[in-house]
């Protein structure tokens, strides 16, 4: 399956046809290689469900494979460069669409309705303007888009993330895109140019990448789920990694297992940072392609 993606990512980006096909493709493999990335605390890896009951790495895998045609559609959609707010009425409808194929696909479970919207709004950006692929230019395009108002949205989803916002009055997602998404590009990004510059592994960079966005993300997911208290404990379990020398140290990933060990006591799972750093994988991969040779 994976290499049949990367079969799909192959072609110079300029001057591909099927621009918005090898976008979505590049989607489904960011989803992919967050949720293969372990070990992960409290979250589904290729090794562990995590905090979960009802998730597993398989089905992560069929969900984010279901979801290609939304992320082509939304793709698409920025290449036609429509008006912003019927651009931005058209995607949501397609992501309203992608949930419930996302939905059919899982057998009602909720994978990736996270990354519909973070992803999704991602790749419409990269589309509108395929030549200028720089992080921070995606993302800003991203949050501007965000920031029109879907007169066809539903006012209240009754999603557990949104009451969360309510509740404890923090942004969340909306929040995140809105502000065109700086915990992708000011702590993800970053966090994983620093790891591979003193020469961790790939695997320890995106750890230390997700890490870095656990430790100052207020994520939904888990005040959802653990309330305030659960939230304090795991950034500052996050810190713990990172001021140990991350993923890449001993130290480090004895005090990871042991994040993950208490996030599972307490059933608590950071599933909006797992969101961000497949949206920094994401970039990150757009980046690599727009800098190949082949697309000077």
């Amino acid at each position: 399956m994976r290499e049949n993606l990367a079969m799909n990512t192959a072609r110079p980006l300029r001057h591909a046809p099927d621009l918005v096909e090898r976008f979505g493709a590049l989607v489904v493999e960011a989803l992919i290689d967050e949720v293969t990335l372990a070990p992960k605390p409290g979250l589904v890896d290729i090794r562990s469900r995590g905090a979960h009951h009802d998730l597993d790495w398989k089905l992560m895998c069929v969900s984010a494979l279901a979801l290609q045609p939304t992320f082509i559609e939304m793709a698409r959609a920025g290449v036609e460069a429509e008006p912003m707010l019927a651009l931005r009425e058209r995607i949501g409808a397609i992501g309203r669409d992608g949930e419930a194929r996302m939905l059919d696909a899982t057998g009602g479970v909720n994978t990736h309705r996270g990354a519909i919207w973070a992803l999704g709004l991602l790749v419409t950006a990269a589309a509108r303007e395929p030549l200028d692929l720089a992080p921070q230019a995606v993302a800003a395009r991203a949050g501007s888009i965000a920031r029109v108002q879907d007169r066809h949205a539903p006012a209240i989803t009754g999603n557990k993330g949104e009451q969360a916002c309510l509740d404890y009055n923090v942004g969340g997602a909306r929040g995140q895109a809105q502000a065109g998404f700086p915990h992708v590009v000011d702590v993800a990004l970053p966090e994983l140019v620093r790891s591979r510059s003193r020469g961790d592994s790939e695997t320890a960079a995106r750890l230390n990448a997700l890490l870095a966005v656990i430790a100052t993300l207020d994520d939904t997911c888990v005040l959802a789920r653990g309330g305030p208290k659960a939230l304090a404990e795991m950034q500052r379990g996050a810190r713990r990694v990172l001021e140990l020398g991350g993923a890449a140290a001993l130290a480090g990933r004895r005090e990871l297992k042991a994040l993950d060990r208490r996030l599972v006591e307490l059933h608590v799972s950071p599933g909006g940072a797992a969101d961000l750093l497949a949206a920094a994988l994401f970039l990150d991969r757009l980046r690599g392609e727009a800098n190949h040779p082949s697309n000077a």
